[in-house]
């Protein structure tokens, strides 16, 4: 006999999935709907109309695919691309590189504009491409690199990718709910997302928007879609008043996301970033004053997402490991060219609040010593709670 399901407790303060909001995990035990039914239609239009208030775009095509944040990549680029276009993409860390296999699969023809792990993706570089590479349908970017936590300033490479006549098409999947993403202020084309970061939804769907170039682009194509299950010519159908049936939506996950934005938009979007902004700012003053390293640059560093540089004395996994065991607590390790190099710690959604702040310096400051480094006991929450009395 199997025993009833009773996972432990965790904090949940790596790179994603983060901690879900009680009322977001309380809508989930909502009984279902038939997914055509008149009553979950209008829930899709307010999860529509939520969606759009929260990506800052006034996109009538606004809704979530069926599937994770990579699900959201790959729609992107399988309505979008076609065989022997020329695709250019920032790669800066690991969701750069993921991009440029998901368009190489698509048949297109791909042009990489790579910096160092850790930086941004310089927009003259872009520029300096552009001009060498003549008819690029599509220039994509990372917006918030979960691999480094770098945040990729938009707008100048907007303006310079449609003096080029490209689409502009960026990874929002740690952003979405964090920080700004002005889809309209800043003119991108399409962007994806996921549920398991800023929105504190269970991961499981993937929200997409495509401006009226983007849609454009997607009806000129000369061929199907190579994807059925992501083929937006159809799923934007069902969707949109047609309600034309093409799968059977995750209901409750309909549920979650619906919540989840209800929450943000009830809260206020600049509420939401200002909360982000000051505990991220505390998280890292507070890791500073223990004496690490903070692997991206102040102005460029994300708030909801921080990368912090490994000891050298100091073992990745067993640091990872004790935190877990002693606390409950989860951070991430680093991954491909920082596999072993760095810590990713989250403070998205839901757990941006104090009291993770607090709890993970405390945690992170207790287990170090345990492996003999150093530093000035109580510095750290001392920073932190400075950081947020000068700053709140």
């Amino acid at each position: 006999m199997y025993k009833e399901l009773n996972p432990p407790r965790r904090i949940l303060m790596g790179p994603g999935p983060s901690d879900v909001h009680p009322a977001v995990l309380q809508s989930m035990a909502t009984p279902l709907l038939g997914h055509l039914d008149p009553a979950f239609l209008e829930i899709m239009n307010e999860t529509m109309d939520l969606l759009r208030q929260v990506y800052q775009t006034k996109n009538k095509v606004t809704l979530a695919m069926s599937g994770t944040g990579s699900a959201g990549m790959e729609t992107l680029f399988v309505n979008l691309v076609e065989p022997g276009d020329k695709v250019m993409i920032g790669v800066n860390g690991l969701f750069g590189q993921r991009m440029v296999d998901v368009a190489s699969r698509c048949g297109a023809e791909v042009i990489q504009v790579k910096a160092a792990w850790g930086d941004i993706i310089e927009p003259e570089k872009i520029e300096d491409a552009l001009k060498t590479n003549e008819n690029v349908k599509l220039v994509a970017v990372v917006h918030s690199e979960t691999s480094t936590g770098v945040r990729q300033p938009l707008q100048e490479l907007s303006e310079i990718v449609h003096r080029y006549n490209a689409l502009f098409v960026c990874d929002m999947v740690t952003s979405i709910g964090g920080i700004p993403t002005k889809i309209d202020e800043y003119q991108i084309d399409a962007a994806y997302s996921g549920t398991q970061k800023c929105l504190s939804a269970p991961p499981g769907l993937a929200p997409v928007t495509l401006s009226s170039r983007a849609v454009e682009a997607l009806s000129n194509r000369k061929d199907k879609v190579q994807s059925w299950y992501l083929d937006l010519s159809m799923i934007q159908s069902y969707w949109s008043e047609e309600r034309f049936y093409h799968h059977t939506a995750p209901i409750s996950m309909i549920y979650s996301l619906r919540e989840a934005l209800r929450l943000i938009v009830n809260e206020g979007l600049e509420n939401v970033f200002k909360r982000h902004a000051l505990y991220g700012g505390a998280l890292h003053s507070g890791l500073e004053a223990m004496g690490l390293e903070l692997l991206v640059k102040e102005e460029h560093r994300l708030h909801q997402l921080t990368s912090v540089r490994i000891p050298n004395s100091i073992q990745d996994a067993d640091v990872r490991k004790r935190l877990l065991q002693k606390y409950g607590l989860e951070i991430g390790g680093g991954l491909g060219d920082l596999k072993g190099k760095i810590w990713r710690i989250g403070l998205m959604g839901y757990n941006a609040r104090q009291e993770n702040v607090t709890y993970a310096l405390a945690a992170i400051e207790d287990v170090l010593r345990e492996q003999g480094y150093h530093f000035i006991l109580g510095a750290a929450l001392e920073a932190a709670n400075r950081f947020i009395r000068e700053n709140e």
